[in-house]
């Protein structure tokens, strides 16, 4: 393991950043003006740079005015079911009264606005269909819906491919033409984007008054922070404030009564909610229905107004996110055996693993834990089902530097017909081949990926913001870097290395390991997750570690959260 410090800029710029600490982590992370960490609302940027954005309001306005039939087609994770949310919420709000929503169960249909969708779609007679966080790669069922007069507006963040739907509007930020600044947007950002133009528009026509309240956009900033955090985008500027004021009213209560419920039943207090929090127990049990089931289920709960009723909805998703992690655990284990056993004759630098045990609903978060053990980027392929018996259908997670969609395209280019559909971000994708293409995509992926990786990629690193002083392990120092957020994927929670006196050990939870460190006077508790215990002759320890609070006991703790941890002779 290769630990190194991040590089530090001009610390002594942030003159209005009060705490030496969160200087040099903003520092660090390339934040040169104190101006770069206002996350006020007005600091948005604005909308008009987002393509097609004004064509579209103007066409959902009048779809309102005139009570068409709108439609909602969303995808079926996290992002999209908060988008669809979202929309289908302030559209109702903003007087839409023949509204509806689909999202393709991801088992018959697959991703996005297939055909199939499109005929799927016409029992609602939409007029105009919205798409959410997919259609940017629909050509064909754009081109169904258009002879269907089923005017289509996608909104979607998904890089564009070499065709383009011919869709009524496109507002997206990745279009080669947009010169919107933030190109990170989840889709649930650009989605809240376009009803706040739909908003003005509405207003510019006088349509709100005394029998039709103004909607307030700020009050569904909660979906958006969701959203966009269990979808993992960066957290640029512009995402961060999002995130930020979402939070912002999580924490003071005024959230939709389905966080509330999922929040409480992954045991997360909404009064301290963080970035963190939404990652790692609210997305993950909205997740868990797009998954294995409907993701109408995770809907629903965004949706509903009943608290009642959407701690029904919060419980069922808890039980399919138990699933999903018994089969997730499953799942990593076959999958290490399969690569154990491709290993013996070449060390592969693009790994891609099938074992046809494996559920294509999980095959993500298993391809991010295999590329988490061997730092390479992996593609983990499942059997598509009933509906292609003949293809797999992957998902592919990467490493920093390597962009994974751009390997993808450069295989689908020099071998045409090979990957049958593929999209997505830097990090993540997904695909679908033929089953007999298997071992012959394996060795182009992992050529492919060869083109583009050094040995520094491959390396494992840690990035870290230093040492800390005995005297900065406190709870005071986890508050502030706390209250500096939010943090998360492109923004990074701040991490801490240094040389500790090992206490005490004990396993805890089976896998986990909790440590009782002393660093001069100072003694903390400490926690490495999935970390086997040490030698019992082991009595120094170099940790990596972030600063926390543990407020489980009766009085609030400091507590490291350990990422790596290096017994010292």
């Amino acid at each position: 393991m290769i630990i190194r410090r991040r590089e530090v800029g001009s610390p002594d710029d942030l003159v209005d950043v009060k705490h030496d600490i969160l200087r040099r982590v903003y520092s660090a992370r390339g934040i040169r003006s104190s101006s770069e960490v206002d996350r006020s609302l007005k600091s948005l940027l604005p909308p008009t740079q987002l393509p097609d954005i004004d064509i579209a309001s103007k066409r959902l306005a009048d779809a309102i005015q005139q009570q068409q039939s709108i439609l909602i087609v969303g995808d079926f994770d996290a992002d999209g079911a908060t988008s669809v949310a979202l929309c289908m919420i302030i559209l109702q709000q903003m007087g839409a009264e023949k509204i509806n929503y689909l999202v393709p169960n991801r088992f018959d249909f697959g991703y996005g606005l297939s055909p199939e969708i499109v005929e799927l779609a016409e029992q609602f007679e939409p007029d105009v269909l919205v798409t959410v966080d997919n259609g940017i790669s629909s050509v064909a069922g754009v081109a169904l819906a258009n002879t269907k007069n089923i005017d289509v507006i996608i909104t979607d963040h998904h890089l564009v491919g070499v065709d383009r739907p011919a869709a009524y509007a496109i507002v997206n930020p990745n279009l080669p033409e947009s010169t919107f600044a933030s190109k990170s947007m989840a889709g649930v950002g650009v989605a809240y984007y376009l009803m706040g133009a739909v908003r003005r528009e509405l207003q510019s026509r006088d349509w709100f008054g005394d029998h039709r309240e103004l909607p307030n956009m700020a009050a569904h900033l909660d979906l958006v922070a969701l959203g966009t955090v269990a979808d993992v985008v960066p957290l640029d500027r512009n995402n961060r404030i999002l995130v930020y004021q979402g939070l912002q009213r999580i924490r003071a209560g005024h959230c939709k009564p389905g966080i509330k419920a999922i929040a409480h039943i992954g045991k997360r207090q909404l009064q301290t909610m963080s970035a963190q929090d939404l990652g790692f127990a609210l997305g993950p049990r909205l997740n868990a229905a797009g998954r294995l089931e409907d993701m109408a289920i995770g809907i629903k709960c965004l949706m509903t107004s009943d608290l009642t009723e959407a701690k029904r909805f919060a419980t069922a998703l808890d039980e399919l996110n138990k699933t999903r992690r018994q089969l997730e655990q499953v799942m990593v284990s076959d999958a290490e055996i399969v690569i154990a056993q491709a290993q013996a004759d070449t060390d592969k630098v693009g790994l891609a693993v099938y074992h046809a045990s494996f559920h294509q609903g999980v095959v993500g978060i298993v391809a991010g834990r295999i590329r988490e053990k061997f730092n390479k980027p992996a593609i983990v392929f499942a059997d598509a089902g009933d509906v292609a018996p003949d293809e797999l259908k992957g998902s592919a997670r990467s490493i920093a530097g390597l962009h994974i969609r751009d390997v993808l395209d450069q295989v689908a280019t020099s071998h045409p017909g090979l990957l049958l559909k593929f999209g997505g971000h830097a990090m993540a994708a997904g695909l679908s081949i033929k089953r007999v293409h298997l071992q012959r995509f394996g060795v182009i992926f992992d050529k492919a990926v060869r083109e583009r990786v050094d040995e520094e990629m491959l390396a494992a690193n840690l990035l870290t913001d230093g040492e800390l002083d005995a005297a900065d392990l406190s709870i005071d120092t986890a508050n502030v870097i706390g209250a500096g957020g939010p943090w998360g994927s492109g923004f990074a929670e701040p991490s801490f290395v240094g040389r500790f006196e090992l206490v005490s050990q004990r396993v805890v939870g089976e896998i986990h390991l909790k440590l009782v460190v002393k660093l001069d006077a100072r003694v903390v508790d400490a926690i490495a997750f999935r970390q086997p215990p040490l030698a019992s002759k082991v009595k120094r320890v170099r940790l990596v570690y972030k600063v926390s609070v543990n407020d489980y006991g009766e009085w609030p703790t400091v507590q490291l959260m350990v990422e790596y941890v290096e017994a010292l002779p």
